[in-house]
């Protein structure tokens, strides 16, 4: 499978997808860390993509979400952003609103 048809999988049958360096509990980078922290926080299940160990996602996301950087979480198919926009998301609370929406709409339509 081409490697942007599977970013597209990924992003397609996660409601809640964070693209990072490590995994949430061992996280390779501080932007990863305090991303992780955050999606964390919400309270809702979440998948995630170690690009440290997918170098073909590594390399490719980044023109497909055009977003430069790592992490990025991805929310119901959209691109939410990087470290900064989820951390100051979260602190006002909009973070855990988008996920905890996301999340249901994502249960009311698998129910």
């Amino acid at each position: 499978m081409d490697i942007i048809e599977t970013i597209k999988e990924q992003i397609a049958n996660n409601t809640v997808l964070l693209y990072m360096k490590g995994s949430p509990n061992a996280p390779q980078c501080g932007f990863s860390a305090r991303a992780s922290q955050a999606v964390m926080g919400c309270g809702e299940k979440f998948a995630y993509v170690d690009i440290l160990q997918n170098p073909e996602i590594r390399a490719n996301l980044p023109k497909y979400a055009n977003w430069p950087t790592f992490p990025q979480l991805w929310v119901a198919g959209e691109l939410v952003g990087g470290s900064d926009i989820m951390l100051e998301m979260f602190e006002k609370g909009d973070l855990q609103t988008l996920i905890k929406e996301a999340a249901a709409k994502a249960k009311a339509s698998e129910a």
